[in-house]
């Protein structure tokens, strides 16, 4: 009998406790790296992470848990990580095992800093992954309510539709469906962006706009998404599937989404970098904002029409005044 392949998660933040724990339902072996030794002592000896989702209890007599990352490539077959982009590199460095032979897929919304590349592009030109051996996990699905057993939807997207379709049925569960897709880049420029809009909403929030302007900025978004991504990658998608139009609705509109509260902040009058220490988790679409700017921005006069981006991109990094930003804004949306 053929022997199942092992998988390896990377990372120690909610969406990777929630992958584990989805992981868990099915799997009776699996790899957990983090750098904490901290949490990985306490999961040892409390069976939950203490830092994300404590409620959520493991069986860990089927978890092998380790803070050194060669260890765990060299365990797993599948590897997912699950990241934040702006540190994926700095833990990458820290591997001298070789990630050639690996099936690597990821849950990681946005772009890495030292490349400005979406990760799946990331691992294929800096570590020559082919791309029928990369693949992208993606919502809509709070971490959260995955902790709750609230029904929760995944799109595992990847070239190879029978890797797609094996990851798929690890995850999915009675409160866990899964939707295959091939449209990689689509997906994950996707994910990276509803980061910044959710981004959007939060800052909108705080400066006192209401439900009727909210839901205005959001169908301008899935627009301005269709705009980017098609620039980015032109194939056939349906832009109001649920990788796309439903990611950003929940991470737009939900009280769990850490990007919307960190906009909310902004509107309010906190500073980047206030905002920043007082929020425990990462807020990805700070990172994302940047990177997305640039990267339309290096397309010249042909690139995307993009004013949802333009205006976070000037409250964040150009330090204007969000007020004055947004009114403009809103003057252009329609």
């Amino acid at each position: 009998m053929a022997k199942s392949p092992k998988i390896a998660v990377f990372g120690g933040g909610s969406m990777a406790t929630a992958i584990v724990k989805m992981l868990l339902e099915n799997v009776d072996e699996l790899g957990w790296y983090m750098r904490s030794v901290y949490a990985l002592e306490h999961i040892k000896k409390q069976k939950h992470n203490p830092n994300y989702l404590s409620s959520v209890e493991f069986e860990t007599e089927k978890l092998v848990l380790s803070n050194d990352i060669d260890e765990m490539i060299r365990y797993g077959d599948y590897l997912i990580f699950v990241i934040p982009s702006a540190f994926l590199q700095g833990e990458l460095d820290k591997a001298s095992e070789s990630l050639k032979d690996k099936i690597i897929f990821s849950a990681i919304k946005g772009i890495v800093p030292e490349s400005s590349l979406i990760v799946g592009d990331h691992f294929y030109t800096h570590y020559k992954i082919p791309f029928e051996n990369i693949g992208v996990i993606t919502g809509p699905c709070h971490a959260e309510e995955v902790a709750l057993e609230r029904l929760s939807y995944l799109t595992i997207a990847c070239a190879d539709q029978y890797k797609a379709a094996w990851v798929a049925k690890q995850l999915r569960s009675d409160y866990i469906k899964c939707n295959i897709s091939d449209d990689i880049i689509g997906t994950e420029y996707a994910a990276m962006l509803k980061n910044i809009y959710a981004l959007a909403a939060g800052i909108c929030h705080g400066l006192g706009y209401g439900d009727n302007f909210q839901s205005v900025l959001m169908s301008n978004a899935i627009r301005e998404m269709k705009r980017y991504v098609k620039k980015m990658h032109k194939m056939k998608r349906d832009i109001n599937g649920s990788a796309y139009l439903g990611d950003l609705l929940v991470t737009g509109y939900s009280t769990f989404s850490r990007n919307r509260m960190f906009g909310n902040m902004i509107g309010k009058g906190y500073t980047v970098k206030s905002a920043m220490m007082e929020m425990s988790m990462v807020a990805e679409g700070y990172y994302a904002t940047k990177s997305a700017y640039k990267l339309n921005q290096a397309h010249g006069k042909k690139k995307a029409k993009t004013p949802i981006i333009n205006a976070v991109y000037a409250v964040l990094y150009e330090g204007k005044e969000p007020k004055k930003v947004f009114k403009k804004l809103a003057d252009k949306l329609t």
